[in-house]
């Protein structure tokens, strides 16, 4: 009996290291671009041990909205290690993406609106790069751009320059 539960805890023990996540990407880059009103400009590169940088211009960190704010220097570039569950569930979004299928190209036929780019390195030594002016390529898209926005606010970025 003893024998019997020792195993049943060893299953359980290594059937909950089981559920990361296999990520089958090296390197993310996320960049965004200026609109002319209030869109946040920044790029955030995501590497496969979870290291992240974060250049960001402007209107990432703003609580109050300004035009001033281009007068102002650039907010910084900040570093971090993106939470594991965080990661996980960025990697799980790109894969519902279907990231080798994606166009390269989206976009919306009206002016005055932010393009974002998303650059997905595999660890298959490929890539694959998509340029989406209004970041409106598709619902699940638009998903992973809010995924990025969000880490701005919900990881612990320490600023180094």
């Amino acid at each position: 009996m003893k024998y019997l539960l020792g195993l049943c805890a060893f299953i359980l023990l290594f059937s909950c290291n089981s559920q990361k996540v296999q990520s089958q990407y090296s390197k993310i880059e996320y960049k965004t671009t200026p609109c002319f009103g209030f869109c946040p400009v920044a790029t955030m590169i995501i590497n496969s041990d979870r290291t992240a940088v974060l250049e960001a211009e402007h209107f990432n960190f703003t609580k109050t909205l300004s035009k001033d704010e281009f007068s102002q220097p650039r907010e910084g570039t900040f570093t971090t290690t993106i939470k594991e569950a965080d990661y996980n569930k960025l990697v799980s979004l790109l894969n519902g993406l279907d990231v080798k299928n994606l166009n390269e190209k989206y976009g919306q036929k009206v002016s005055d609106l932010s393009t974002s780019y998303l650059t997905v390195n595999l660890t298959d030594d490929t890539s694959k790069k998509v340029e989406d002016y209004g970041k409106r390529g598709s619902e699940k898209l638009v998903e992973v751009y809010k995924f990025f926005e969000d880490l701005k606010h919900n990881q612990q970025w320490t600023k180094v320059k």
